[in-house]
C-alpha cells in the first residue's frame, strides 16, 4: 500500500463525527451535508469520519450510505480528509463495505468491534479484522469503545492490530487507561500511526499524554472550542485548556439533555437546525427532545452563538 502524499500530515488537529442529515421523509438531505462540509472548514475541523456511531452508521442501508458519503465527497473538493465507518458482523460484509466506500472516494476506512459476533475470542476476531486488512487495499483506522461496545475487542487484538502497516489511525473512545498506554506505546514505535481521542468530555488530558488530535461526535457543534483546547495545551496553557473544557462541557450537557444525555442526537441536531445547517432533528436512534431541552438548547445557542458559529459577525 502506497499512502497518498501528504496524508499523514493532515491527520491530526479536531476532526467531526459527523451526523447525518434527515428530510422529512427520512432520506438523507444532501443540501445539509453540503451546509454541514462547509460549516466544518469554517471552523477548524480537519477530518470527517461519516458513518460512525454518531452518524448512525448501523442503522443506514447500503443505498442512504453511499449518498451521503459520495454528497460529503462532492462537497468537500479534497479539502479536508474523509474516512468511513464499514464495521458489520463479518469479513465477506465489511469487505463489501470496503469497497463501496472505496469506490464513493473516501480517504480512510475505518472498522470497529462487530455488532454481533457470537463466541468473541481473541483468534477469531483477529481473524475478522484480518482478512479484511489483507483484501483491501487501503489505510484504516480503528474505532476503539472498549467496555461500550457490545462486543469489545481485547487488549491483545488491539496491540496487533496497531503494528498492521495499514493501519494509521485509530480513534480511541474507551476513557481506558490500559488502552491509552497501548496507542500511545504503538505511536512511538510507528511513526505513521496516529491516535484521536473520542472521549469530548476529557480532552486536555489526551492532547497533554501525547495525542494527535481529537475526533469528536459534536465536534460539528463544539470543534471550534476544541481546537482552542488544543491550541492551549500545545502552548503549556493547562489552566486554560482546563477551563475551555469545562465551557465545552456545559454546552454539551445544555445540547445532549444534560450528564444522563438523555435527548443526545435529536438535541445535537435541534441545534444544527437551530444554526442553519440541518433542515430536521430526525433520527433513526429515536432521541426525542423535551420542552425542557429545547429550551435549555435555545438558550445555549443564544449565549454561546459566537463559539458555534464564530464565523458569522
Amino acid at each position: 500500500m502506497i499512502l497518498e502524499k501528504n496524508l499523514l500530515q493532515k491527520i491530526n488537529g479536531v476532526w467531526s463525527a459527523a451526523p447525518t442529515p434527515f428530510n422529512e421523509r427520512m432520506e438523507i438531505d444532501t443540501e445539509s451535508v453540503q451546509k454541514m462540509v462547509e460549516h466544518h472548514l469554517k471552523i477548524g475541523i480537519s477530518g470527517l469520519f461519516i458513518l460512525g456511531t454518531n452518524g448512525e452508521g448501523p442503522c443506514l442501508n447500503e443505498k442512504q450510505k453511499i449518498k451521503l458519503v459520495k454528497s460529503a465527497v462532492k462537497y468537500n473538493k479534497n479539502r479536508m480528509i474523509i474516512c468511513a465507518q464499514i464495521t458489520d458482523n463479518s469479513s465477506q460484509l465489511m469487505i463489501e463495505n470496503a469497497k463501496n466506500m472505496a469506490d464513493a472516494g473516501v480517504d480512510i476506512l475505518v472498522i470497529s468491534a462487530p455488532y454481533f459476533f457470537p463466541r468473541p475470542d481473541e483468534k477469531r476476531l483477529l481473524s475478522l479484522f484480518e482478512e479484511v486488512l489483507d483484501r483491501i487495499d487501503m489505510p484504516f483506522g480503528i474505532y476503539d469503545r472498549g467496555k461500550f461496545s457490545s462486543v469489545i475487542i481485547p487488549v491483545s487484538v488491539l496491540k496487533k492490530l496497531c503494528k498492521n502497516k495499514k493501519t494509521i489511525l485509530i480513534k480511541d473512545s474507551s476513557s481506558d487507561e490500559e488502552r491509552m498506554k497501548i496507542f500511545l506505546n504503538a505511536k512511538k514505535k510507528d511513526k505513521n500511526l496516529r491516535i484521536f481521542n473520542g472521549n469530548e468530555f476529557d480532552c486536555v488530558k489526551y492532547i497533554t499524554a501525547g495525542y494527535d488530535g481529537l475526533l469528536l461526535g459534536g465536534g460539528v457543534f463544539n470543534g471550534y472550542i476544541a481546537g482552542k483546547i488544543i491550541d492551549a495545551v500545545k502552548n503549556g496553557n493547562i489552566d486554560e485548556a482546563e477551563k475551555l473544557q469545562e465551557l465545552m462541557n456545559k454546552i454539551m450537557f445544555a445540547v445532549y439533555g444534560g450528564k444522563s444525555v438523555k435527548c443526545w442526537l435529536a438535541g445535537e441536531k435541534y441545534l444544527l437546525v437551530k444554526m442553519g445547517i440541518f433542515n430536521t432533528w430526525k433520527n433513526l436512534y429515536q432521541y426525542i427532545l423535551s420542552k425542557s431541552n429545547r429550551k435549555a438548547i435555545d438558550s445555549a445557542f443564544k449565549k454561546y452563538q459566537n463559539l458555534l458559529l464564530p464565523y458569522e459577525d
